[in-house]
């Protein structure tokens, strides 16, 4: 449920040796390439220490390959699923705020709105004041609300669930950060209320409003929002792992009411690729709301250059140019996902959270990788 983003420079190939490749190269060496690249990637991730990883990269027109390195089970050493299903954390977050700003197109929300004017009473106590936090500071974590996940016992909490107002009173349990607008940090409480706002608003689960507003519409056949107590993943996917003192435990089977609309996506690479892709490309959102969803603030996440807007992040390239996605970490998976306006689309996920010390950086790089290969 947390994020990570990637940056780091290299140096571009020249003008004449990019059009001599371009012009020589037969179809098969053009493809292959850049698969060699990813996979050495993934190969890099799988040595530092995740059991398995998998690449999607799909082009502007929709042509998608994978490749995947490692395993997807430990226990029984079969390699990672082709289209393997996984917990797509902290992606979740753009669904959410597709959602509500599909809804202040519709006239039924402001972003500029006070949270309390929406839903009474929930946002107050331990110096947190619903009437000065906005929808947009919720969007774009810059409320001041704690992050209720730092004091999760996610072990406790496992096959319990837990309904979104508990997760909530989690994070009112402490005082605010800093004042609304003041500052950035990441929390999740943002996006639980968010999603609370979208069921109040159309008197509609969450998940049923993913579904009927971009799931059904974007063709998305393996994306959902699990309800309280869906545990299993569907068909085919990775085990997820997490470390357990010296090795690590089979975290696969886990209620993702615990994340809610900050984090309990189910979805696959592919799906994820069309979504990032169609939402960058204007036919998600019109193109008043994408403006507002793309107008970023510096998010100090480590990396030089990286903003974050309205639940999605802009991250430069080592290629050049920037994309726009976002990354998500849930105790068994971790992956990230984006687009290049009218370019690639990628995801990366490998089956294990929290990673390694070199894996995060890993993670990075493939998704790099698979943006800037050629």
């Amino acid at each position: 449920m947390r994020k990570s983003l990637p940056g780091k420079k290299i140096i571009a190939v020249s003008a004449l040796v990019a059009l001599l490749a371009a012009t020589t190269a037969t179809p098969a060496l053009a493809v292959t390439k850049p698969r060699d690249e990813v996979d050495k990637a993934l190969k890099t991730l799988v040595r530092d220490g995740v059991p398995g990883a998998q690449a999607t990269v799909s082009s502007a027109s929709g042509r998608t390959w994978s490749e995947r390195e490692g395993v997807g089970n430990i226990e029984t050493g079969t390699p990672f699923p082709h289209g393997s299903k996984f917990r797509a954390a902290s992606v979740t977050k753009t669904f959410v705020a597709v959602v509500v700003l599909q809804l202040v197109a519709e006239g039924k929300v402001r972003l500029d709105t006070p949270i309390e004017a929406y839903l009474p009473g929930l946002v107050r106590g331990n110096g947190n004041d619903g009437t000065k936090i906005t929808v947009r500071q919720l969007l774009q974590h810059t409320s001041g609300l704690y992050n209720y996940v730092r004091d999760l016992d996610i072990d406790e909490w496992r096959h319990r669930g837990a309904e979104p107002g508990e997760l909530v009173a989690i994070g009112l349990a402490h005082p605010p950060l800093f004042a609304p607008g003041a500052s950035w940090s990441y929390s999740n409480t943002n996006y639980v209320i968010a999603g609370m706002l979208i069921e109040k608003l159309t008197g509609r689960s969450v998940a049923d409003e993913i579904d009927a507003r971009i799931v059904r519409p974007l063709g998305l056949r393996d994306t959902a929002l699990p309800s309280r107590g869906d545990e299993r993943l569907p068909f085919p996917h990775a085990r997820g792992y997490t470390p357990r003192g010296t090795g690590l435990a089979d975290f696969t089977e886990f209620d993702p009411s615990a994340a809610g609309a900050s984090g309990g996506l189910v979805s696959t690479g592919e799906d994820l690729n069309r979504f990032f892709g169609a939402l960058v490309d204007g036919r998600v959102l019109k193109r008043a709301q994408l403006t507002e969803m793309q107008r970023t603030i510096p998010a100090p996440v480590g990396i030089p250059g990286a903003e974050y807007g309205l639940g999605i992040a802009s991250v430069p390239l080592s290629c050049g140019g920037r994309f726009w996605g976002h990354g998500g970490n849930i105790v068994g998976f971790a992956n990230l996902s984006g687009a290049v306006p009218h370019g690639r689309r990628v995801n990366v996920v490998v089956n294990q959270d929290p990673l390694p010390d070199k894996a995060s950086d890993d993670l990075a790089k493939a998704l790099d990788t698979g943006f800037c290969a050629r």
